[in-house]
């Protein structure tokens, strides 16, 4: 596909703007310049942020009916330009062309998802004469948006975990201002275009482009802004929660998940999960797999199908139909991964495949018998690269799976329902999927994870509890 470099505004409270000056946007594959983006200042924050103060006004009275039409005819506008948001995606970031399509087709999912879930934002009654003081008393509780909601946003789902954050904003009646990966702003400001087609009220989003240093600790601590939504890494994650303040937070902050096969495993259901769920995305997932173990009796045959599978992944063009790998998002976090790997061999560990770097590709990589203080084996590597390991049986990897500092998602191969909820029961993380590698997610269930993968749950409708707050009312009917 040729792309024509074009210079894209901002979408500052209902205006596109330009500013003097900008941020460059490149292909990650070959390093070519194809746009740029306004660099937004503090002035452009405190602007946004004042005209979000109206935004939210606006956007708590508008009717339910209304947002649920926005929200769809906003899924109709993508969908209608379905191609541009697909070629987009593979643009700007890692994913190749069939990726960029899955990830258009989930993001009108979520907000058709969302227009569904703002009729349910429901309370219920509460049964006052429950207390001796409460006869004579009856009441409800009802829930009522927070206000201005701040959005930073990763590189590696440019447009499906912007509409994660959007779309229940906006479902249940709040403001959100929105702060893109200075990597990959495109699809976010696609996005913005097609609430703005779908008849969005002014004021009420706003898709910033700007670099963090610059303007990210005035948005996440303003006192106008009422809550924080940051999905990226643990380091940037509790930066932001010693800053911000007195407000909501909902972070999802990443993992290095783990995947369990036992020797009663579907052996090619597992092997083709687990290397999908290592390699999709370059590897640059918070949900994929990155630690292996294997129960003893079927490990060599599991590495060899694994290692074998891994070694025929087609890495390329990312507009090429034929390819299932692309590069990671820049040739710096190449060298990252690279190094990583290296450090983990220099103390001990075998590579079995990959382990080559051109620019900003870096072949699927396989490594076993990782010593477990190495940084790979510990944090979350980011990019293509899974670790195996030999476990004596299901207690060892439970043991295993559970000494790192994450805890998102795990998987689980087995036949035996003993095994699965010993493994449900055991595993510190947020989301077990059984004979699913840790990659596996709809956009409708609960999201997030314990320890440090991060605080609340994204999924629509939880992310719409997180950006609403419970108000009680109460009618005393006997009052002299």
């Amino acid at each position: 596909m040729e792309t024509t470099m074009q210079s894209k505004p901002m979408f500052l409270a209902g205006r596109w703007v330009q500013r003097e000056e900008s941020i460059e946007v490149f292909d990650p594959q070959d390093g070519s310049l194809i746009s740029s983006v306004p660099a937004a200042t503090e002035d452009d924050v405190l602007l946004a942020i004042e005209e979000a103060e109206e935004g939210a006004k606006r956007s708590a009275s508008l009717p339910v009916h209304a947002r649920m039409r926005i929200l769809n005819d906003a899924a109709c506008y993508i969908e209608d330009h379905f191609d541009l948001y697909a070629e987009t995606i593979a643009s700007e970031g890692s994913k190749t062309i069939k990726e960029a399509v899955s990830e258009v087709m989930r993001c009108i999912q979520t907000l058709r998802l969302s227009s569904e879930e703002a009729r349910r934002i429901q309370g219920e009654t509460i049964p006052f004469d429950q207390s001796e003081t409460g006869e004579g008393r009856v009441g409800y509780y009802y829930r009522f948006p927070i206000g201005i909601i701040a959005a930073i946003t990763p590189f590696n789902d440019p447009l499906n975990l912007v509409a994660h954050k959007v779309g229940p904003a906006i479902a249940s009646g709040n403001a959100i201002i929105v702060k893109p990966a200075t990597a990959t702003p495109l699809s976010a400001l696609l996005l913005a275009e097609a609430f703005e087609q779908a008849g969005l009220p002014p004021k009420i989003l706003s898709v910033i482009t700007g670099r963090g240093g610059v303007i990210g600790d005035l948005l996440v601590t303003h006192p106008a802004v009422r809550m924080v939504s940051f999905t990226g890494g643990l380091e940037t994650g509790e930066r932001i929660a010693r800053k911000a303040g007195l407000k909501k937070l909902s972070m999802e902050l990443g993992s290095n998940s783990p995947v369990i096969v036992l020797k009663d495993a579907d052996i090619a259901a597992a092997v083709d999960a687990t290397v999908s769920g290592a390699f999709c995305a370059a590897g640059q997932n918070c949900l994929g797999v990155q630690r292996i173990y294997i129960e003893k009796d079927l490990y060599e045959e599991f590495q060899m199908r694994f290692v074998e599978k891994a070694g025929r992944y087609v890495i390329g063009d990312k507009q090429s139909l034929a390819t299932d790998m692309g590069p990671l998002i820049n040739e710096r976090e190449a060298e990252r991964v690279q190094q990583w790997v290296e450090e983990a061999i220099e103390n001990g560990a075998e590579l079995l495949t990959g382990g080559e770097r051109s620019g900003a590709f870096y072949k699927p990589t396989v490594l076993s018998n990782v010593p477990s203080n190495c940084k790979i084996a510990i944090q979350e590597i980011f990019g293509p690269v899974v670790l195996l390991y030999e476990a004596a049986h299901l207690e060892e990897a439970i043991d295993k799976a559970n000494q790192v500092p994450y805890g998102l998602q795990a998987g689980i191969f087995t036949r035996n329902i003993e095994s699965a909820f010993k493994a449900i029961q055991e595993l510190h993380v947020g989301g077990i999927m059984i004979n699913d590698s840790s990659d596996y997610r709809i956009d409708g269930m609960p999201f997030g994870g314990v320890k440090g993968s991060g605080l609340g749950r994204e999924g629509v409708k939880f992310a719409i509890q997180e950006m609403t707050e419970p108000k009680v009312v109460s009618f005393n009917l006997f009052q002299r």
